[in-house]
């Protein structure tokens, strides 16, 4: 029975077995790393107070907003290309580290040199050096991992994600211990995430001896001419994530940002749960480019997948919100309790969004998606325009759900045209079930129980209903798993 699991979480079997490696590598990884994150940012929110908090959420905004800029795409194509021929991966890799290095120095020093003359907080201001480095080593971590999606070994990545989150936790407790201040703070995970850059480049390590003797320059042109216009919709979802919060600085106070931030990271991490299931497919996907038919039931399967768990997340943060709030914050934080239920609201365009980027990826329609991209980003400049001065936080949350159903609308118009797929079947089973579940979760908050047991039993709700409607994709996981333990 050990021999077997090992190779099946371990080797690359077949495509389906693959597929569900990676895809629960990617799950193990994330989710254990973001809890083991969400221990500092929770303990950091309740010790350093609104204001403080709101300047290191302000600094972390700019950071993964500008983040953006040092990978541009690139990380998708070495993944594309070396996925389709792994011949090719030396010397893609090799230049396009060459590339992010540039980068990542241009970038450090038009931070250092612009920046300031945008964010009117000094407090702010004086952490861009700091900002700028843990940018640049969190960009080129991610670029170590690239090449273990081409070889479509997400193991290696969810190692890096656990190492890399658990020393930025161990350096920023020490940080706090030192002082508790957004500058201390920021110092910890630069330190966490430099070590976590070594660590992902540490399989890799032979692509790093002698990489300019594997540097090919032709190749400089066509990877920053296919990979742009992905870069593009990475600074449009950058944007639609961080400039709230940076325009909430804006028209607000920083204690605003400090709720805002603790409010949007709880949505953040269930933004991360279709990058799970398109990562892991992705190889797949961009192998069935000349298949269109069988990639048509691979998203369709993928979508049924992802509103089946989109539904419940949603319903359940809307209903849960401010005890949501309370237990991991405190009473303090309360005040981001409407932000929070209108951020719940984006969680399904979002899921649907990330496939459906993906698919266009595979197909190679990237460039055609720039009308995509100016929507985004002019959209959500407009409405937080709109709204943020008028309704402050919760008006950022609803110019987010705003923007985001009209970009998921209109990517779903845009990728018909290539593939006639459905976006939604067997929804009265999903409504039902979640009817179920909420009614559940109502009458057990009503009755004072815990938000643990709540959720728990809200799960158990929501899984047995599916299963007693027969919802397809419910019985499909349910089928895997009984053949996974009959093989034992």
């Amino acid at each position: 029975m050990v021999s077997y699991i090992k190779k099946f979480f371990l080797q690359n079997i077949s495509e389906k077995q693959t597929i569900a490696k990676n895809t629960f590598w990617l799950v193990f990884g994330t989710v254990f790393s973001r809890v083991i994150k969400m221990v500092i940012v929770i303990y950091a929110a309740r010790v350093m107070g609104t204001s403080e908090y709101g300047v290191f959420s302000y600094a972390l905004s700019i950071a993964a907003l500008l983040t953006v800029f040092i990978d541009f795409g690139i990380n998708a194509i070495i993944t594309r290309e070396s996925a389709r021929d792994l011949s090719v991966q030396k010397k893609y890799f090799s230049t396009a580290l060459i590339i992010k290095l540039v980068l990542f120095i241009l970038l450090f020093v038009l931070i250092v040199l612009i920046a300031p003359y945008a964010i009117r907080q000094h407090e702010v201001v004086v952490l861009l050096p700091l900002v700028a480095l843990m940018m640049g080593f969190d960009g080129l971590r991610d670029f170590g991992t690239s090449l273990a999606r081409a070889w479509e070994r997400m193991e290696i990545e969810s190692v890096v994600q656990i190492s890399t989150n658990l020393m930025i936790v161990i350096a920023g407790f020490v940080a706090l211990w030192i002082s508790r201040s957004a500058g201390s703070l920021i110092g910890g995970y630069v330190i966490g995430t430099f070590l976590g850059m070594i660590v992902s480049f540490y399989p890799f390590r032979e692509y790093l001896k002698k990489p300019l003797s594997s540097f090919d320059k032709t190749l400089i042109k066509k990877i920053l001419v296919s990979s742009w216009p992905f870069g593009m919709l990475g600074v449009m979802g950058a944007i639609m994530l961080n400039t709230d919060t940076i325009m909430i600085g804006w028209f607000r106070d920083i204690s605003d940002v400090g709720v805002y931030g603790a409010a949007q990271r709880v949505v953040q991490i269930t933004y991360l749960l279709p990058g799970f299931l398109t990562i892991a497919s992705f190889p797949l996907m961009a192998r069935l480019v000349h298949n269109l038919e069988r990639m048509k039931r691979v998203l369709e399967g993928g979508l049924s997948l992802l509103v089946m768990i989109a539904v419940p997340l949603t319903v359940g943060g809307v209903l849960l919100a401010q005890e949501i709030l309370s237990v991991l914050y405190g009473y303090q934080y309360l005040s981001g309790t409407g932000a929070f239920r209108l951020m719940c609201i984006t969680i399904l365009p979002v899921f649907l969004s990330a496939m459906f980027g993906n698919v266009l990826f595979a197909l190679n329609k990237e460039k055609k998606l720039i009308w995509y991209v100016l929507l985004g980003i002019f959209g959500n400049f407009l409405f937080n325009l709109l709204f943020i001065p008028i309704w402050g936080i919760d008006g950022a949350a609803l110019s987010t759900v705003c923007n985001q159903i009209i970009l998921t609308l209109y990517l779903i118009y845009f990728l018909r045209k290539e593939l006639h797929f459905r976006v939604l079947h067997q929804v009265e089973k999903l409504v039902g079930a979640t009817i179920i579940m909420g009614l559940a979760l109502l009458g057990f908050r009503a009755l004072g129980v815990s938000l643990y047991i709540n959720v728990f039993v809200g799960l158990g709700v929501y899984t047995a209903s599916l299963l007693l409607f027969k919802e397809q994709s419910a019985l499909m996981i349910l089928n895997k798993l009984r053949g996974l333990k009959q093989s034992q």
